[in-house]
């Protein structure tokens, strides 16, 4: 008999990269259906130097990684902004993250925010906080567990926006239009 996705189980461990803080969120996936198993931050403040911080989130994250052993890794895409030395920390940071999860032979895939907040609330620019009372909602959390640092959430965002693509039928007849969709498969309508 042959052994149905309905009942097939994984862990998808998220990632918000940050030097100063760290989010990370993970969550179990039975069948079609997501549950929070834990979600927090890595402080990094306290550590002066940016070397060391890059270090303790390698420890942090391997650490995270040995106790859930996730089964694949969502981490948020560095945004573009204006300062350069923020993104190049940023940088390197989300390179840690990803590096400790591919020593553990775990698969990466990397999200744009927008794409995140999409996934989650139908809408690429919203808050951090409509993504939060979204995640809340959908994964039935409750106000003790949410935590109230937004990097957690932006990580078990990242998670759930993984869940969410994994479930969607892979295409490869893409259409920018309604138009361009009917003409492209006219002739499978009667």
């Amino acid at each position: 008999m042959a052994s149905t996705n309905s009942n097939l189980e994984k862990i998808i461990v998220g990632v918000d990269p940050g030097t100063n803080v760290m989010g990370y969120g993970i969550l179990r996936i039975v069948g079609n259906k997501a549950e929070l198993i834990a979600m927090g931050v890595i402080e990094l403040k306290k550590y002066e130097s940016h070397y060391l911080r890059l270090g303790k989130i390698f420890e942090r994250i391997t650490g995270i990684i040995d106790a859930y052993k996730p089964d694949e890794m969502a981490i948020e895409a560095p945004f573009f902004g204006k300062n350069v030395q923020s993104m190049l920390k940023l940088g390197r940071a989300q390179g840690v993250a990803i590096t400790a999860a591919i020593m553990r032979d775990i698969p990466i895939t990397e999200y744009e925010p927008k794409k995140i907040k999409m996934a989650i609330t139908g809408n690429g620019n919203a808050s951090k906080e409509q993504v939060a009372g979204m995640l809340q909602r959908m994964l039935k959390i409750s106000k003790e567990e949410m935590d109230i640092q937004f990097d957690a959430t932006d990580a078990l965002g990242a998670a759930y926006c993984h869940f969410i693509q994994q479930g969607k039928p892979k295409t490869e007849n893409k259409c920018s239009s309604w138009k361009e969709f009917i003409l492209k498969n006219s002739d499978k309508v009667h």
